[in-house]
């Protein structure tokens, strides 16, 4: 039976994974997913792409939003969460080109961050700020994907990401056949390089290019695309160093979705019947998966090609 075997939340962005065995949704996605970030002093998203050691910064979330962040070094900082009720200044950030309003925390957290990944960095990308999505509301979903009304929070582009063992597994296989000769090609990649929210087992190898709607355990999801890839997927997320060109090259030749290279899904959280609020309701670990439609496949199928 296909089950929900994998819950990841990343309260801020580009930084390492907790793993609950049980999360709440919201509208924007998993409650404290992804609500702080990094950014520029011109308000654009800093992430493991500048940054790969980013994901080496270890995260505890209490529930009033306070953030514990303890990096390689030792060295460890709680941030209150700022918000325009306390004061905090609102200033524009940028994600991939969707500007919207933060709550920014004080100058001398963004220097601290920066003292943690020295002076190459900091000539490279410069100053930075930590920033919180104060109102999950000010970020708007892409409308080619949207219905009215839907946010997200500071995920790149959509509330949750879904990937499946079974084309983890498919894609391993594609990767030591294109590298028959490489002493490496036992390794198997992990599914912690591609930061999935949700982790599903038990379906078919790719069947996921085809979701249109999904159920896991009480709640049901809108599949909206596939999820396009980047450099990301390189980086060991548990030493921080780039590996090489894999996956990226495989899923070049073998998993394209228009000009991106794919794996996973976005999805976007339906708000169930009679229920108000921001709390949609809980997934589990061991929650029941299951597929309500399906569509045309969106990417072709590496397990058919010639």
């Amino acid at each position: 039976m296909p089950q929900l075997i994998g819950l990841h939340v990343y309260p801020l962005k580009s930084a390492y994974r907790l793993s609950p065995e049980s999360a709440q949704v919201e509208p924007w996605g998993l409650t404290g997913d992804r609500r702080w970030m990094l950014v520029d002093e011109n308000g654009r998203a800093v992430t493991q792409r500048e940054e790969p050691t980013l994901g080496q910064l270890r995260i505890v979330r209490a529930p009033d939003g306070t953030l514990t962040v303890t990096a390689p070094d030792g060295a460890r900082i709680e941030i209150p969460a700022p918000s325009v009720a306390t004061g905090a200044p609102l200033v524009e950030a940028d994600v991939f080109g969707t500007v919207f309003k933060v709550a920014a925390a004080p100058a001398e957290v963004g220097a601290w961050f920066a003292d943690r990944f020295g002076e190459r960095f900091q000539r490279r990308v410069g100053a930075v700020r930590l920033v919180h999505l104060d109102d999950p509301l000010s970020r708007a979903v892409n409308p080619k994907y949207a219905q009215p009304g839907e946010t997200v929070s500071l995920a790149d582009a959509f509330p949750l990401l879904i990937t499946t063992t079974s084309s983890l597994a498919a894609l391993n296989e594609l990767l030591a056949a294109d590298h028959p000769d490489d002493e490496r090609k036992g390794a198997a990649l992990p599914m912690e390089r591609f930061r999935p929210n949700l982790v599903v087992s038990g379906t078919e190898p790719w069947a996921e290019d085809g979701w249109r709607r999904i159920q896991v355990g009480e709640l049901t999801f809108r599949v909206t695309k596939p999820c396009g890839r980047c450099v990301v997927t390189t980086t060991d997320q548990e030493t921080g160093v780039r590996r090489g060109p894999e996956p990226l090259r495989a899923l070049g030749r073998h998993h394209r979705f228009d000009k991106s290279l794919a794996f996973g899904v976005q999805l976007v959280p339906e708000r169930p019947a009679g229920v108000t609020g921001d709390l949609l309701g809980t997934v589990r670990l061991g929650d029941e998966f299951t597929v309500l439609e399906d569509g045309p496949r969106l990417v072709p199928d590496p397990l058919t090609e010639q």
